[in-house]
């Protein structure tokens, strides 16, 4: 593969996917709206580029085989904010694909896209959209837009619909979590499989709790090895009993679904930023 271009290269989930893109082409471009990444790896490029314009996103595809488009706005946020960036930035990334002939496209996408189904339902990947958030609501856009430019265009993609790549720290996360290796593994999946067509993957590793049911995407080779069982009894040792009326216990997107529009669903969350540095 001669070019990959990764967006959100500056982001926590971003910065533990360079190192191994950078060993699947003969270049890597990575980019950002920050000024810089630090230190870069032997075929990596950085490119400053504003995913909402459509020029900076054209040319940052120029003469790429795939993206692997990571990003957006990582939260909640009012609908005005999530526009550009999630939105409009989807549109860009697919638009500007097709017109440099770009392969297929790897995105970020979300459980949060189905986030007001219940847990207990066990959903597959051919669950409705069920979008718990604006955000969530961004992600829905886009997998429906991969799906029309693979129908009508044909660029290819998969959508990972990411549960909580982060470390465990909450009950939730015991059958919600996606370690870094098997993220790493999931995106190069991804990348190598000889076709995709349009297609939607869970990101969550083999945990014993996992909600959700990735069988119908099992030609992608994903085979996650990682199992958040080995943190559950200090976990649950320090978790009080799970108050049934709260929608963060009852629904797949956890938090999102109990915070108000526009407000952060993951100020709550106790997210640990481990960025990965060089």
């Amino acid at each position: 593969m001669n070019s990959i271009v990764l967006t959100g290269a500056a982001g926590r989930l971003g910065s533990y996917l360079r190192e191994p893109l950078s060993k699947l082409a003969d270049k890597l471009v990575s980019s950002d709206l920050a000024d810089n990444i630090g230190e870069l790896y032997a075929s990596e490029s950085y490119v400053r580029a504003d995913l909402a314009n459509y020029q900076e996103i054209h040319a940052l595809l120029e003469g790429a085989d795939m993206v692997v488009h990571f990003g957006a706005i990582g939260d909640e946020a009012p609908f005005e904010t999530i526009l550009g960036p999630n939105i409009i930035g989807a549109y860009n990334v697919w638009e500007a694909a097709y017109q440099n002939k770009v392969r297929r496209v790897v995105y970020a996408s979300s459980i949060h896209a189905v986030g007001m189904h219940p847990k207990t339902d066990f959903i597959g990947t051919d669950a409705p959209h069920r979008p718990d958030t604006f955000y969530g609501l961004a992600k829905c856009f886009a997998e429906d837009l991969a799906s029309l430019y693979w129908d009508k265009r044909q660029v290819e993609s998969v959508c990972m619909r990411i549960l909580s790549c982060a470390q465990v720290n909450n009950a939730r996360s015991l059958g919600s979590w996606l370690s870094y290796d098997d993220l790493i593994h999931l995106v190069e999946q991804s990348i190598t499989t000889p076709m995709t067509g349009f297609s939607v993957v869970y990101g969550v590793s083999d945990n014993d709790r996992v909600p959700v049911d990735n069988a119908r995407s099992s030609f992608l080779g994903y085979r996650p090895k990682d199992n958040a069982e080995k943190f559950a009894d200090k976990i649950l040792a320090e978790t009080p009993p799970q108050d049934l009326s709260n929608p963060s216990h009852l629904f797949q997107g956890g938090p999102f679904a109990a915070v108000p529009l526009g407000e952060s669903g993951t100020a709550t969350m106790n997210i640990v930023d481990d960025k990965k540095t060089n």
